[in-house]
């Protein structure tokens, strides 16, 4: 049986009780940070560890690589990729050229992902930042309007599936609004239920094929004055699978995050009670680990049928001349300015 919950680990190799944790908890997939990376075959080597570890040949591997202030495979080994905003500027002057970009940059991040059997991007922001709005969000997202932000969104979702690496949304239902950095502090967003549809909804709406999803760990106010969407019933019930429509499979963002109180036992709890599918846990620490898996059910139900029908959508990559894909790229690049 595999648990519900994505974990991840504290170096560059797995360590004894690390292995020894995966084998007996069997968690649905690993997600990796610059903690675990040094160059290509120790990546390789790590997630072959943990997959032998927990006994699944195709059990996910997850990173944050968007580009920009979050990626991280970075040089010497890895090339460097713009923020979102990049693609936006683009974007303004030249629609075509935009969108083209957006696709490009994440068809060579897959590329580089799935060369060392990673199969799961923390992207695309599909975030539409608005005035006073805190600056973790910033040039993450592609824009400030809902065309701009779908647009290459849907681009870059799709760079990625055509390279054989599934794209997670986030961070649903939308973190542009908030005015606090939810790693430190609980955001609380006071716009209406009519304002948050309009905009902050809306990319969601429009990307609700993609087959994952994380949560934002912000209050909505208009919905749940208290609890953050990531611990919300009321939000993940009333806005994300009902006004949003999405059906996929729900991951809640971090929840060792300071924007989220109690224990990691109660945090995990109460996502999974509010309707989250997996319980996301990034810092590597052993014994927060052992209170999520503590917490955490077997994955089943609706939430199992979720994750499987997001796993049956990884493909095997399309054809890539690859040095050709990157000579493109960067001359698309050439007119918004260097990297």
């Amino acid at each position: 049986m595999t648990k519900a919950f994505i974990t991840g680990c504290a170096d560059l190799r797995l360590n004894a009780d690390e292995v020894a944790f995966f084998g007996a908890e069997r968690p649905w997939g690993l997600i990796l940070f610059r903690r675990n990376v040094a160059e290509p075959a120790q990546v390789a080597d790590l997630i072959a560890s943990f997959r032998d570890a927990v006994g699944r040949a195709d059990a996910p591997v997850l990173i944050d690589q968007e580009g920009g202030r979050v990626q991280r495979l970075k040089p010497p080994h890895w090339p460097d990729y713009p923020p979102g905003r990049h693609y936006g500027r683009l974007f303004a002057g030249d629609p075509v050229a935009g969108e083209r970009a957006a696709w490009l940059g994440a068809r060579l991040i897959a590329h580089d992902l799935h060369e060392l059997g990673i199969d799961v991007d923390c992207l695309p922001v599909l975030d539409v930042p608005v005035a006073g709005g805190h600056a973790v969000i910033g040039d993450r997202a592609y824009g400030e309007d809902v065309e701009t932000v779908t647009t290459l969104a849907s681009a870059a979702a799709e760079g990625l599936m055509c390279g054989g690496v599934l794209p997670v949304a986030k961070h649903v239902p939308g973190h542009g609004r908030a005015a606090a950095d939810s790693h430190l502090e609980l955001p609380r967003v006071l716009a209406t239920a009519e304002d948050l549809e309009a905009s902050d909804f809306e990319p969601f709406r429009r990307l609700v094929r993609l087959p994952l999803a994380m949560t934002a760990h912000v209050v909505y106010t208009a919905f749940d004055a208290v609890c953050p969407a990531t611990t919300s019933r009321k939000v993940i019930e009333t806005v994300i699978r009902g006004v949003i429509g999405y059906e996929g499979c729900l991951m809640s963002d971090d929840l060792s995050m300071r924007a989220l109180t109690g224990s990691l036992g109660e945090r995990t709890a109460a996502a999974f009670a509010a309707g989250c599918d997996l319980a996301l846990h990034c810092n590597g620490d052993m014994a927060e680990m052992v209170e999520i898996a503590a917490a955490t059910p077997q994955l089943a139900g609706k939430a199992a049928l979720r994750a499987q029908a997001a796993l049956d959508a990884r493909r095997e990559p399309g054809p890539l001349d690859e040095m050709a894909a990157r000579e493109e790229f960067d001359a698309l690049l050439a007119p918004v300015g260097e990297v």
